[in-house]
């Protein structure tokens, strides 16, 4: 089976290095949300992409889940000494991705030539693109104005009361040529469990993609989403605060209910199970496991049951 997926942050990071170590490196795509994407202190920050590909070479911080393990701060305290802006964590290892990226980039590569650049470099054998070479960033229309989105995740701590969201440069960006590739030969479109609003709206607010993905499912493909919330809670970062304050409840029904219509099925945790009937109702099928990643094994065997669960769903026409 041939999979594309969407992923961003570190509960997409997780489910991709599962489908990585399930699947033949042929088999999979992950096309990561570029939208968190900003500059910081000169250097060209991909704060997902980055996350995805350290997940998947065995770099990342296990206590945090972003950023690199064994990480050292020397970089950032000078900068502190110096009066510099330290809100956003440039660890030294770290610190080297984004200034290699941000040479390559003014040498003229594009953030997908980089990407796969890093990725060879690191030993990543499955392929990962950027969902686009051209920049999006998200806005998050808060109570206290307009606030880019790092601004508002990390500087702002999620404090401020959210209203709405906004990708600047999507009306206009291309999907990358490869991520249209994929999505046109792929048997299985899955949303990894990222926080739908900021980590899957993005790649889904690229021209054309939507309709792509409708043809796509009308000609047989699935598309499965993982649920980040589990409990009425999310695992990590924003998502059940977020839904909060839109004025929904945090649920996996009310994340049901945002995607009724464009997806065909939805993998819940064991704790939500007794909803899964009224899910059904809306007209997707329903996978009950247990989705809580904690060690390699729970991310390659709910990789595994994701995997099975789409296979189920793949009609013939």
């Amino acid at each position: 089976m041939t999979i594309l997926t969407f992923a961003g942050g570190v509960g997409g990071a997780k489910l991709a290095f599962g489908l990585a170590r399930a699947l033949k490196p042929e088999q999979l795509t992950i096309a990561v949300n570029t939208g968190d994407d900003f500059e910081h202190l000169g250097l060209r920050v991909s704060p997902d992409l980055d996350t995805v590909m350290y997940t998947l070479a065995g770099l990342a911080n296990p206590e945090t889940g972003w950023g690199q393990i064994g990480e050292t701060w020397n970089f950032l305290e000078a900068v502190g000494r110096l009066g510099g802006e330290t809100w956003f964590r440039l660890g030294d290892r770290d610190l080297a991705t984004h200034v290699e990226r941000t040479r390559l980039l003014q040498a003229g590569e594009t953030l997908s030539q980089v990407t796969q650049r890093f990725c060879r470099q690191l030993g990543i054998t499955s392929e990962i693109i950027p969902m686009s070479d051209d920049p999006v960033r998200t806005l998050v229309h808060t109570g206290d104005g307009p606030l880019p989105f790092q601004e508002y995740f990390v500087h702002r701590r999620c404090e401020p009361r959210v209203r709405d969201f906004e990708f600047l440069g999507a009306p206009s960006a291309r999907p990358l040529p490869r991520l249209l590739e994929r999505l046109a030969e792929a048997e299985t479109l899955i949303y990894c469990p990222s926080n739908p609003y900021v980590s899957i709206a993005p790649i889904l607010a690229l021209p054309g993609l939507r309709p792509l993905i409708e043809s796509r499912r009308a000609a047989g493909m699935p598309v499965v989403a993982v649920s980040p919330i589990v409990g009425g809670m999310a695992l990590k970062g924003p998502a059940a605060k977020m839904m909060t304050e839109l004025g929904l409840e945090a649920t996996v029904t009310a994340l049901a209910g945002h995607y009724a219509g464009s997806i065909d099925g939805l993998v819940i945790d064991r704790i939500d199970e007794t909803v899964a009937p009224e899910i059904e109702s809306l007209g997707l099928k329903v996978l009950v496991t247990d989705t809580v990643m904690q060690t390699d094994e729970d991310k390659i065997r709910l990789a595994q049951e994701t995997i099975e669960f789409a296979r189920l769903l793949i009609t013939v026409h």
